[in-house]
């Protein structure tokens, strides 16, 4: 099981990457910095947010997890 912790930077490191390609794409399309940059910033803030909660959610979910067995006996 992930801790929020480790959650929570994936989800920022994931964030400010897609941050910087939807930037990119919106500044190659329009040409226009500040529209481009508003974008990339209302995109993060609304897709953080979901993707955090995405996370805790799947790490509730046990489908597609295996149990680990203790390495010992007693």
């Amino acid at each position: 099981m992930e801790t929020t912790q480790r959650s929570l930077t994936k989800a920022i490191s994931w964030r400010l990457l897609a941050t910087v390609i939807t930037s990119s794409l919106v500044y190659a399309w329009t040409g226009e910095g500040s529209f481009a940059a508003t974008v990339g910033l209302a995109d993060t803030v609304v897709k953080f947010f979901i993707y955090f909660g995405h996370e805790r959610l799947w790490n509730r979910i046990s489908f597609g997890r295996q149990r680990k067995e203790p390495e010992y006996s007693i």
